[in-house]
């Protein structure tokens, strides 16, 4: 007989202790799951940013503009605004742009100097061809003197400017010797412009060496803000009211895989 109780017993025990333990931990569990739905709550509240406006994706050579400088984002809208096509009126920088880019990137590469370089010569002598009223010629308007000091022949029966690939090769040269000197590449892309000797000056005279920041003249001071309007056309002919050439499409697509893929 009291086997018979004792089993009943212990059954009934076991059951109680079981159902303590589940009461526990049912509690823990919920908490548990409490914070997941917080952590998950958290983690989607940090994907869902609010995407960056114009001004803050602009950059030159991974250089940004200063953010909530108004004077700058003015002039980097008057700039933008210069380069639609119901102002220039043209689509043959993406033609030049499809026909130089693939031999002026990988040159630059070579010289460690960023890519954004490549947009010079399209500003340089995209639109115009010729000499300068200075004299300056070629894809990377040089003059006679700084195009022989960096290798090139200027004569009277040869003119290396005029050659892409080897004008690219004394550009590479020139523009690393001024990083050397500057050590940032929008004060290179303005020494480029003006002259490493009068950007010096500039910088010491004004304690500044912040290109948005300085005054500089009217062509020097609107160089890179242009290189960046030139970047921006061909990277998005669309938005400007360009079509670009199918060669040039294709190869934005092929740039945009790259870097993808990376």
């Amino acid at each position: 007989m009291i086997k018979k109780h004792i089993i009943p017993c212990t059954v009934i025990i076991a059951l109680l202790v079981m159902a303590k333990v589940f009461a526990y931990n049912m509690p823990q569990a919920a908490k548990s799951i409490s914070k997941e739905e917080k952590t998950t709550k958290k983690d989607t509240v940090k994907k869902i940013r609010k995407p960056l406006s114009l001004m803050a994706q602009l950059n030159f050579a991974e250089e940004s503009l200063p953010i909530g400088d108004a004077r700058v984002e003015k002039k980097m809208k008057k700039t933008l605004a210069a380069h639609y096509f119901s102002n220039l009126q043209t689509n043959m920088l993406h033609r030049k742009a499809a026909e130089w880019f693939p031999i002026i990137e990988p040159i630059l590469a070579a010289y460690g100097i960023p890519e954004d370089f490549k947009y010079m010569p399209l500003v340089e002598s995209g639109l115009n061809s010729g000499v300068s009223p200075k004299g300056a010629a070629g894809f990377w308007q040089f003059m006679p003197g700084t195009a022989r000091m960096y290798g090139l022949k200027v004569n009277s029966r040869v003119d290396e400017r005029k050659n892409l690939r080897k004008s690219t090769i004394a550009a590479a040269k020139y523009i690393k010797e001024l990083y050397g000197i500057f050590d940032s590449w929008t004060l290179v892309a303005a020494a480029y412009n003006v002259g490493d000797n009068h950007m010096k000056r500039q910088i010491n005279r004004q304690n500044q060496d912040n290109y948005f920041k300085m005054k500089l003249n009217r062509e020097t001071g609107g160089y890179v803000y242009k290189l960046i309007s030139m970047k921006e056309i061909m990277k998005d002919p669309v938005r400007y009211g360009y079509r670009a050439p199918r060669a040039l499409l294709a190869y934005n697509a092929e740039k945009a895989e790259e870097k993808h893929s990376e």
